[in-house]
């Protein structure tokens, strides 16, 4: 069993953000929790952390050189925060450990005051995640379940905040095993079979048993067909928008992100870097990117911005061309037509409040069946229609919110991927009736992708490596 740097270490952190606050929280988890808030914390009873009942809060100050048997009114001068303390003795806390969370003023000094006092008493500053990590290890939750915790972290919409509560609850480990179990049983029977030949089973006992491999396929092949979604949800599409100077690719940015965020300007080349924003249209994440629209270079400035638009829109899900409606096609027009005609394109026309003289059958012709919308950016026309558009070309059409359980992370992908390609191996070895040793086999394989991904077998470097990505105090 993979092991920290030692679970017989009480650990604390500041586990809000960092920064002055209304309130702060500092989270000691351990054996000496309790021993240590005995020496930092009395109540206004003169009462300890270890009188305490179990889920209980109590107000009263921390102090420095905390003496025993005095009295709040001797310490006066060594009060570094008046605090509200919460015990929570195991097995039952977040980590199955005795936890303490003291909430103090969520000033940064108060907040580090208090880190240090408690390491000074013993503690060991924890690592990132490792109070999840904990949790994990002493079995409290799995590690779908631990993934969770930082997906409801970094949520960007309500919409994935959903799917990752579901994952929390354990719904993808219950499905998982399920499929798990079935395989077992499957693996069970072939192994009897294998160590007992005279049991072999008949046409109809074959064909039963690879019924239920395929089953579980088709199982493990559902889940594997939410990836798509689960991956847009979690990550965001990345929209670039591009045009030539002056077509109004800044004041689109800014009615997207429904905040002043581009500088806008009648002169052509304001904008000479990318900027990226994250938006949410219906409910779903996106990336912004505003290129600048310089052709042709006037100065290194420029040259660099040339390049790193051409980098935004090569690396794009999905391009947004803007074009200006009240003129003709031109020539740099052209030239961004042809870049990007075999990318995932939406054509939008700007200016459509004004005289409209744009050569649609010109647009045609290169980006056949590419979609064409009219729009006014300054008039915020056509913009519900656009962003439509934009989430249609997401889901292909369906843009209904997912329901029921999505597979978003991409470890999860890859272990899911192994085990339907397992399946498939073995499905195909009872096609041909080949020996049971090598179905057997490729069944013990598909469990063990399924147990990477709950935590079962796992690698502790990759373990490391998932933890890492949390914050300390989490």
């Amino acid at each position: 069993m993979y092991q920290l740097k030692s679970l017989e270490d009480t650990i604390v952190a500041i586990a809000t953000a960092v920064g002055s606050g209304g309130i702060g929280i500092v989270r000691l988890s351990g054996r000496q929790a309790v021993g240590i808030a005995d020496q930092l914390f009395i109540s206004r009873k003169n009462k300890k952390p270890a009188e305490f009942a179990n889920y209980t809060a109590h107000y009263g100050w921390i102090v420095k050189n905390l003496r025993a048997g005095a009295d709040i009114s001797e310490l006066q001068e060594e009060i570094v925060d008046e605090v509200l303390l919460t015990v929570m003795r195991a097995p039952k806390s977040y980590t199955r450990e005795d936890v303490v969370e003291i909430s103090c003023h969520g000033g940064v000094v108060a907040l580090r005051t208090i880190l240090h006092l408690a390491l000074d008493c013993g503690a060991r500053l924890a690592e990132p995640g490792e109070f999840t990590k904990r949790a994990f290890l002493n079995g409290r939750i799995d590690l779908t379940q631990a993934e969770a915790v930082l997906d409801i972290i970094q949520s960007k919409t309500e919409t994935f905040l959903r799917v990752s509560t579901h994952q929390l609850k354990g719904e993808l480990f219950c499905e998982l095993e399920l499929i798990r179990e079935d395989l077992l049983n499957v693996y069970t029977e072939i192994e009897a079979i294998i160590n007992f030949p005279e049991d072999d089973l008949d046409t109809r006992g074959r064909e039963v048993l690879r019924e239920r491999l395929a089953a579980a396929k088709k199982r493990v092949d559902q889940l594997l067909h939410t990836a798509d979604q689960g991956k847009i949800l979690k990550d965001g599409i990345k929209i670039v928008l591009c045009g030539k100077p002056n077509v109004g690719k800044s004041s689109l940015l800014n009615v997207l992100l429904r905040q002043p965020r581009a500088i806008v300007s009648d002169i052509a080349g304001t904008t000479r870097d990318t900027i990226e924003e994250t938006a949410q249209i219906r409910g779903i994440p996106f990336q912004l990117v505003d290129t600048a629209g310089i052709l042709e270079p006037r100065d290194l400035i420029e040259e660099e911005a040339i390049k790193r638009s051409r980098l935004s829109i090569n690396s794009a899900d999905l391009v947004v061309l803007l074009l200006d409606g009240s003129h003709k096609i031109s020539q740099e027009d052209e030239q961004l037509i042809e870049r990007i005609r075999h990318q995932n394109v939406l054509v939008a026309v700007n200016k459509s409040d004004l005289p409209y003289k744009i050569e649609e059958d010109k647009i045609q012709k290169i980006l056949k069946h590419k979609p064409l919308l009219k729009i006014s950016a300054l008039h915020k026309a056509g913009i519900a229609e656009l962003e439509q558009a934009i989430v249609e070309h997401v889901w292909h059409g369906k843009i209904e919110a997912p329901t029921g359980l999505i597979v978003s992370n991409v470890r999860h992908i890859h272990s899911l991927k192994e085990c339907s390609k397992s399946l498939d191996k073995a499905l195909e070895i009872f096609s041909e009736e080949i020996s049971w040793e090598f179905i057997s086999e490729e069944t013990k394989s598909a469990v063990n992708a399924l147990d990477s991904v709950t935590g079962r077998n796992i690698d502790h470097d990759l373990l490391d490596k998932i933890f890492a990505q949390f914050c300390i105090g989490k």
